[in-house]
């Protein structure tokens, strides 16, 4: 099964849906999808929310490699199944789970990730659950090289802890894009991570913003020790995201706010898989040109 997964996400064409939302983003993501106040507890109302698009027949492997799923959603069920064998066996997209524990505060112009309290019990279940990756996720506000460097340090850092479980992790080093020096960010950005690859021994994958000059990351994509290469949104609309993610040959998504943007808890389900489906489209197109 993971020789298949593998394959998949290395060489499928598609994008991955970024389904991580976690609990300082969780209120926003309900208002976004228009949850009345007061309709029930946050982490039900959201994986109710996250099993509705799973179970989407407008989402499906033939245009979806892969969904990041939050650790709540992969510790749940979607129709009687567990997560993870719902997206596998019925679905054939590839599940991964994010375990990053949120960001610190801001210093040297980046938000290192808060140090990882419980990362061995969440590899443990993520292997019992038949997961086949992870994500987790740091912040690049300004190009600050001694900040970019810690950025990478624990970043490969806890890929080693990851591969060692067994697991493919995805780092995930985002620069702001709204950032005036968002172009030099990339190049240091490019630059430490290079330098780190032959740290870890086996294959990693990268979520990276996308960048400011196109193609920016192409010989990322072509390295043999990156198994592939995906694309955060950052806040873009879906139409801004997928133009400029269009212009990044064998650049995939993995978009997450992008991706459910005109969905809304009112929606009738004709009404709901129609724009999923629309969505879908769209993110796949940008991601296979």
């Amino acid at each position: 099964m993971r020789d298949e997964q593998r394959v998949r996400v290395a060489d499928g064409a598609g994008f991955f849906a970024a389904l991580d939302q976690s609990g300082g983003s969780t209120p926003k993501a309900l208002e976004l999808y228009g949850v009345p106040a007061g309709s029930g507890e946050m982490f039900d109302l959201m994986h109710a929310f996250r099993a509705r698009i799973i179970s989407s027949p407008a989402f499906t492997g033939e245009r979806v490699l892969a969904a990041i799923l939050f650790e709540q959603t992969m510790d749940r069920d979607v129709d009687g199944v567990p997560t993870p064998d719902y997206l596998w066996q019925r679905k054939g997209i590839v599940p991964f789970v994010k375990v990053d524990e949120g960001l610190a505060d801001e210093t040297g112009g980046v938000r290192l990730m808060k140090p990882f309290t419980r990362l061995g019990g969440l590899l443990e279940r993520a292997v019992e659950r038949r997961i086949f990756g992870t994500k987790m996720r740091s912040f690049i506000s300004r190009a600050d090289a001694a900040g970019i460097d810690e950025v990478l340090d624990q970043q490969f850092e806890y890929a080693r802890e990851i591969l060692a479980a067994g697991l493919v992790p995805i780092l995930e080093p985002e620069v702001d894009v709204r950032s005036d020096d968002k172009q030099a960010a990339e190049e240091l950005l490019k630059q430490g991570i290079v330098d780190r690859l032959g740290t870890v021994g086996e294959p990693v994958m990268l979520k990276l913003s996308i960048p400011s000059v196109d193609d920016f990351y192409r010989d990322l994509i072509d390295d043999p020790r990156i198994l592939r290469v995906v694309a955060l949104s950052g806040g873009y609309t879906r139409q801004e995201a997928d133009e400029r993610l269009a212009r990044n040959h064998r650049l995939i998504a993995s978009f997450s706010r992008a991706l459910v943007q005109d969905l809304r808890y009112q929606q009738s389900d004709d009404e709901f898989n129609s724009a999923l489906r629309d969505a879908v489209e769209e993110i796949y197109q940008a991601s296979v040109r």
